[in-house]
Parts: C-alpha cells; structure tokens; sequence
C-alpha cells in the first residue's frame, strides 16, 4: 500500500513512502522514468483489493511507463520485463523465490542484439533468492535503476567440482564455472547498480559483452560479500553470442564506493575484489574506473587486470588498456590465481601476454599484502604515482619487460623504497621510483613540494 506519494521540485525526482515503516525510495533525476505518468497497479499474494497474485500477472497487464508496487510475501516465479516499467518492492520483504527456475527477474532486451531492445526499467526493494543462474539478469538495456534489493543464494545449478552450470542459455558464452553470478549485466547502456546487497551467490556482480557491447555503466554503493567462487564484481569480454566477428568489448564502465569482501574465499585464488579480464585475442575491456572501493579479504587479488593469451600478427588485437585504479582501500587479500606472478598475497595484478599501455593506479591505500601493486606484460607503461604501500612489503614488482613509472608514491618510510628496516620495496627492472613522497599521501592535506624525497 502506498502511503504517500510526493513531488520534490527541487530534487527532481519522486518519493514513494512503502509500507508501514514509511521505506523511502527516492529516484532523483529520473523525470523521465516509468511510474512518474503512468499507472499503478499492486501485487500481493493473495490478489486481494484489486491487487494480482502474481509478479508475472501484473506485468502482463501493465502498459509502458506503468508501476508496480509488490507487498511483502514470496512469489515463486521467474519474473521476465520487456517493456519499461518500475518494479517496487517493500525493503525487501518482497522475496522472488525462484527455486528450480533459471532467473529471479529477466530484464529481457534481447529482441534484436546487439541493439538495445529496452530501456527505462527500475527494480526495487526485493529480496531475490535461490534461482539457477542469475538472480538478476539485464540483458540488452539501457537506463535501468536496480537499487535497494538483496540477491542471495543464486546460481543453484553450479557444480563447482566440474566447473560447469549445466543448462546456462546459449547466448551466455564463458559462464560455466560460475552461473552468471548474481547480478548480471550483458551488453548494457547506462545502467546502475546501486545501494544493493549481493551475497552467497556463485559471485557478486558480472558485467559482460556476449549480445553486445557494454557502455557506460555504473556500479556504485553496493555490499558485495561471501561469493565464494567467484570475484566480488567482474567486467569481463567475452565470446560473442551473435554473429560478431570480434567481441563487443566492455568501455567506459565505472565501479564506485562499494564494499568488496571475502569473495572468492573457497577455492584459492578463485575470486578478486574486483576482476577486470579480456582473456583472449580480440577481446576488448578499456577505460573503466575502479574508485574509492573497499576491497579487503578476498580470495585473489583485491584488484586483478587479466589477459592470458597473445594474438600473434596478424591476429586481433587485445585492449586491456586504459584503465584507472584510483583512490581505493586494499587491504587483507589473497594471491592472484596462484603464480600468476607469484603464490603471495597481492592488493592489485595487472597480467598481460599483450602489451599494455595506459593503465594508471594512483591514490591507493594498500595494506596487510605481500605485494602491494604487481606487473607482468611484454610492453608498454603502467604509471602507479601517489598511492600509500602502508607495510613493509613489495610496494611493486615488475614481472616482465614493460615499465613501471613508480614516481611519487610513499613507500613506508621517509627514505624511500629498500633504504631501511620497514621500508616497503621495489623489484624488477624498468622500475622507476624516484622522487618519492616523504609522508602518506592524503594524511595532511594535499601533497606539495616539501613532500617528495629522492631526486
């Protein structure tokens, strides 16, 4: 039931009290969202008042632009969305109970891939739970809001020991050891993942290219916990699905303020804090940011950057490049996929048998690593300036022939990297470390000339 509904001129947006408790959903900025012209229909499970029984029911009997506000109770059902819609439920305590069935909900617009096929869809306020695969699954879409909800206990169909998910749709190409985890995003544009829950699922939350390219997402704000086989959120290119010669490749994306932890804890190595892959030639992931996260305790790397093959000319290319690693707090992880560089704990791994060029990590906080940033590629630059290696540690290690532009980082200790007993260190060749910061970065303002050591 709804207890009150109010326009706020000056937010531009719309809040919708839920329920006795008065839960506030406020969906600001969204002048053009469904729900803010449209009608309202309710779901309950009884179907009393007016109300369907079914999420499904009153989805079919909805029009574009329409809302629907779910009591609290279980629907068991797997919920498919073709037409722009708001989907509110109560904190929560509306729970999609999909046991047996492929997906919680199915934000389906894959009419026409690689073209968008939906857009305008706002999912709120449920508990979803205990489906095969995803417990979300978007595909194809464009401005889709999925805030405040919790998904748990998702990919029900994993054998883990075979590394397989026996019955994952077609259009899905590499996600056999994982279900598609627990959020899904698949050739997406302008989506937002925000304020959600995503726990106990094969992994947390997975934005891919199979239909598609991925553009200009946003997942922000999210507690992404105890996934145990998986990395905690992953943007990862894949196979194409459709007739594409190459992947689509995943751009531009964008991973703010969320809580990583203890994700891929069961098999070691198994799962970062945040996984970015573009495993093979041709394969494209690219100028995404990864900011002021809190990546802590995982069973990989708290950042981990991923290519394993090398396209010989004239094959395709791969573009792992780009991307920026700024502002974060790492600390407690495990080892990259062991070896790769080495069996030690790691806060970020860039890993590459393509060159790569671009990358920039800079304003980390890292701590309670054996190796705070590491580096294996053939060629090219990373640049790792401004960040605080807070133990006596490897503060970086090159693994390969690329350069690492080290500059301006604190290392532990005024002297600088290796001078003296609690100094973190630097190893390998093409490691450039001087000046260095004589102090943390960030802890008495904003660093300035008096702060920098070793020329």
């Amino acid at each position: 039931m709804i207890s009150s509904l109010c326009f706020d001129s000056h937010q531009k947006g719309c809040c919708i009290r839920i329920g006795a408790a008065f839960t506030v959903l406020c969906l600001l900025f969204l002048a053009g969202a469904p729900g803010l012209h449209g009608a309202t229909l309710c779901v309950n499970p009884g179907g009393t008042s007016g109300c369907k029984s079914t999420i499904t029911a009153a989805l079919g009997a909805a029009s574009s632009g329409d809302t629907i506000l779910v009591a609290p109770g279980t629907y068991k059902e797997d919920v498919a969305i073709t037409k722009p819609i708001a989907l509110i439920g109560s904190n929560r305590s509306s729970i999609i109970d999909a046991t047996g069935l492929a997906n919680g909900i199915f934000v389906n617009g894959m009419s026409a891939p690689p073209k968008i096929g939906i857009s305008n869809v706002t999912i709120s306020g449920f508990t979803v739970r205990s489906a095969n695969f995803e417990g979300i699954l978007v595909a194809n879409a464009t401005d889709v809001l999925l805030t405040g909800n919790l998904v748990t206990d998702n990919d029900k169909s994993l054998d883990i020991s075979a590394s397989a998910c026996p019955g994952t749709p077609g259009f899905e190409t590499d996600e056999g050891d994982d279900c598609g985890e627990g959020i899904h995003l698949m050739a997406t544009y302008h989506v937002s993942v925000v304020d959600n829950e995503v726990a106990y699922n094969s992994g947390g939350i997975l934005t891919s290219d199979e239909s598609g390219p991925s553009q200009g997402n946003l997942i922000s704000g999210n507690d992404v916990h105890d996934n145990p086989y998986d990395c905690g959120i992953t943007f990862a290119s894949h196979p194409p699905a459709t007739s594409a010669a190459l992947p689509y490749g995943v751009t531009g994306n964008t991973i703010s303020h969320n809580v990583s932890e203890h994700n891929g804890y069961q098999v070691p190595g198994a799962g970062a804090g945040v996984g970015i892959f573009a495993p093979f030639p041709g394969t494209t992931n690219a100028g995404n940011v990864v900011i002021d996260n809190d990546l802590r305790d995982n069973g990989a790397t708290g950042v981990a950057m991923h290519n394993h093959v090398a396209a010989p000319p004239p094959g395709p290319p791969v573009n792992m490049n780009d991307n920026v690693i700024v502002g974060n707090h790492i600390s407690g992880n495990g080892p990259d996929n062991v070896g790769v560089p080495s069996s030690d704990p790691t806060g970020i791994n860039v890993f590459s048998m393509a060159p790569v060029s671009g990358t920039v990590i800079s304003q980390n906080d890292i701590e309670q690593e054996s190796i705070d940033v590491g580096f294996n590629a053939p060629s090219g630059q990373m640049n790792v300036h401004l960040n605080n290696f807070n133990d006596k540690a490897t503060g970086v290690d090159n693994f390969g022939a690329a350069a690492i532009d080290a500059t301006e980082n604190w290392w532990n200790c005024p002297q600088g990297p290796g001078s003296s007993q609690g100094c973190a260190t630097a190893s390998g060749t093409e490691v450039t470390t001087a000046p260095w910061l004589t102090v943390p970065y960030g802890r008495d303002g904003s660093p300035d000339s008096d702060r920098f050591g070793g020329h």
